[in-house]
């Protein structure tokens, strides 16, 4: 019963979206202010309906309903509680349930929490956030509905991918939806803006919340998903360059650009167009991430689905949502003049600068994405485009990005000059010029990686704070520090988000260039030295889980005649899905990671163990969270909750006198 109640409740969603799309835009056309307020009741219905239908999902899951097909295959009664709730999200119908979950919270959000915008421009957003509701409603309900029922249900389920069970992977897919579906919203705010032909300070101020909370969400789900490939695959890494990770990387590194534009509309009513056509696009990447991860034209263990008619479902959302949206932007392009003009030295140009290096290398990993495609398709050949590429061709933007930041940041609006902005930062030059020739000096030498990355990494972090501290303006020293704590929260996030970001090139840089592997087999009691590190296989039991047989390896690693520490590897056999996996034992520690992985027994004896030391591992994972930490500060300031160039956005009209025409 419970079931059919969540099915007839997407039903209705879908119903309430259709008219939250038509009613409110014929209102907002013809000025008809009744029409425009149904906006807001159906924004908050469509969500509680599309959230009934999540919770009678949640609810098959978490009492093993083996009579709707959906659980049959992702669920089984001995996986633990928490496996069944997240195993809702672990598959195509779910996730995609999940998603359009999302959809409607930020239409609701928008529709409860922006009474200081105009009427009609509300109303033609949550009209333009509907209509993205209904497509992936139909979506749902048409080609991927989750309430299907089996006439005969089997005793039990197939259960869940065991990769997908584990606590990292669990909570990466919803902060992943949470960014996607928060760029919806930017989206949905230029295109409304497009209709009405009217793009301000004001406008930049309502959109700068919603991008910023995409951001923060998608910079937690892309270090989540990091964070899982690194600790749970086994192969050490933490990157892949795979293209669903990619699809994912590519509307964080637009939005990221998309932040830093709207600040120029929003100071200086610059950029404007510009700012527009990100909006779009970073909708546009997330859409493509969508198709490259339910079409089935690539392989991978983050991908859903490989039905290619749900591929040209999406394909054909996809073509209309951001086709349609850039023939509106074509035809709006000069009602959107820019008012500010500014010098080739300035923080717009900057800004512009910063984003172009993020559009650019944003575009570069795309083709490196869909390449292999284009050639299999038009030249029938087979390529794989990999790591080497991707480093390659992305790196230098990368670079030039984070040297450029800083200054960046300090210049001018409107005019500056470089040789005054650069003096206050000379010493965060030299200070990282300094410590990327100390980091050469007792390097291996074999890749200048490392002492140019941490240099950078260095230069980020020392021109963030330089910039905070210069805020504060002059004085001595203690008044000074006491005009730092009252800074505002959004320039302490800018601040925040700026280090993080140097914080992860250090580790990345320290990673890659410095990490050692040993690969052997190993008896029983043997010792082995890598890195200066003693690991000895001290043994190797069977042992049972709840839901898999775990082959569990005891090993001691001693450091100058001291034991650091004992770590237990295992390599588990899910039986219900057939299915292996590795678990890695990590050594956490700030400088390096001692990280240890048991294969297969070997035919001569011993076993198959794989040995990394990892040098500022957590350092990557460390920097994201404080990039996520800036962000979530900056979305506390005032300043972006509030749209306070509302006010000065349209005169208010007074009301006519008998007999005269309104002005």
């Amino acid at each position: 019963m419970i079931t059919e109640v969540g099915h007839f409740a997407l039903i209705l969603a879908l119903g309430v979206a259709l008219v939250q799309v038509v009613i409110p835009l014929i209102g907002a056309h013809k000025g008809w202010q009744g029409w425009m307020a149904l906006a807001v009741p159906a924004a908050v219905l469509q969500f509680l309906l599309v959230a009934g239908a999540f919770a009678a999902l949640t609810h098959a899951f978490v009492t093993s309903d083996f009579s709707l097909r959906l659980v049959v295959l992702n669920s089984h009664s001995l996986k633990p509680m928490l496996y069944k709730v997240t195993g809702v999200w672990g598959n195509h119908e779910g996730s995609m349930l999940l998603w359009v979950l999302i959809v409607a919270l930020f239409g609701a959000m928008a529709a409860v929490f922006g009474g200081g915008l105009p009427p009609s421009l509300r109303a033609r957003v949550l009209a333009v956030q509907a209509a993205i509701g209904a497509a992936f409603l139909s979506f749902s309900l048409f080609t991927s509905n989750p309430f299907l029922r089996l006439a005969q249900p089997p005793f039990d389920g197939q259960g869940l991918n065991p990769l997908l069970q584990d606590i990292g992977l669990a909570f990466h897919p919803p902060f992943l939806y949470l960014g996607y579906v928060g760029l919806s919203m930017a989206f949905s705010f230029a295109v409304a803006a497009l209709i009405e032909g009217r793009v301000d300070a004001a406008w930049a101020r309502w959109v700068r919340p919603w991008t910023l909370a995409a951001w923060i969400f998608l910079t937690v789900g892309i270090a989540l998903g990091a964070w899982w490939a690194y600790y749970e695959l086994g192969w050490g890494g933490f990157w892949f360059w795979d293209p669903v990770e990619n699809a994912s990387f590519m509307p964080w590194l637009f939005s990221a650009a998309l932040l830093h534009s709207a600040i120029v509309v929003e100071k200086r009513e610059s950029l404007k167009s510009w700012t527009v056509l990100l909006a779009i696009l970073g909708f546009g990447f997330s859409l493509i991430g969508t198709f490259i991860t339910r079409s089935g034209i690539v392989t991978s263990v983050h991908a859903f689905s490989s039905d290619p008619t749900r591929g040209v479902f999406i394909l054909g959302i996809l073509a209309a949502f951001v086709g349609g949206a850039l023939v509106l932007f074509a035809f709006r392009g000069r009602s959107m003049e820019a008012r500010g003009v500014f010098a080739m030295i300035s923080r717009e140009s900057g800004l512009l600068l910063n984003n172009i290096l993020l559009a650019v290398s944003s575009l570069v990993v795309f083709i490196g994405t869909i390449w292999p495609l284009v050639a299999e398709m038009f030249f029938d050949r087979k390529l794989s485009v990999g790591a080497p590429y991707f480093e390659a061709a992305f790196t230098p933007f990368m670079v030039v990005l984070a040297i450029v930041l800083p200054i960046g940041a300090m210049l001018p609006w409107k005019r500056a000059r470089l040789g005054r902005t650069m003096r206050p930062l000379w010493g965060a030059a030299v200070l990282a010029l300094s410590v990327g020739v100390l980091v050469w000096a007792v390097g291996t030498g074999r890749s200048a990686l490392a002492p140019v990355g941490i240099a950078l990494g260095i230069w980020l972090i020392a021109g963030a704070f330089t910039d905070l501290w210069l805020r504060t303006g002059r004085g001595p020293f203690k008044g000074r520090a006491a005009r730092l704590r009252k800074l505002p929260r959004a320039d302490w996030g800018k601040a925040l988000a700026h280090s993080g970001l140097g914080i992860t090139f250090i580790g990345i840089s320290g990673l890659l260039a410095w990490q050692v592997e040993d690969i052997r087999v190993a008896q029983v009691g043997e010792s082995f030295t890598v890195a200066g590190y003693e690991v000895t296989l001290e043994g190797v039991s069977r042992e049972q889980g709840p839901n898999f047989i775990s082959t569990k390896a005891e090993m001691r690693v001693v450091r100058d005649g001291r034991e650091l520490v004992r770590l237990y590897p295992e390599k588990r056999v899910y039986p219900v899905e057939g299915m292996p996996t590795t678990e890695a034992a990590i050594a956490n520690g700030l400088w390096r990671d001692i990280y240890l992985v048991i294969g297969d027994p070997q035919e001569g004896g011993g076993w198959a163990v794989r040995t990394f030391i990892k040098p500022f591992a957590n350092w990557i994972w460390a920097g994201c969270i404080i990039m996520a930490f800036g962000g979530l500060i900056s979305l506390t300031d005032r300043r972006y909750r509030v749209a306070a160039g509302a006010a000065r956005a349209r005169p208010v009209t007074k009301p006519a006198a008998k007999g005269v025409p309104a002005q």
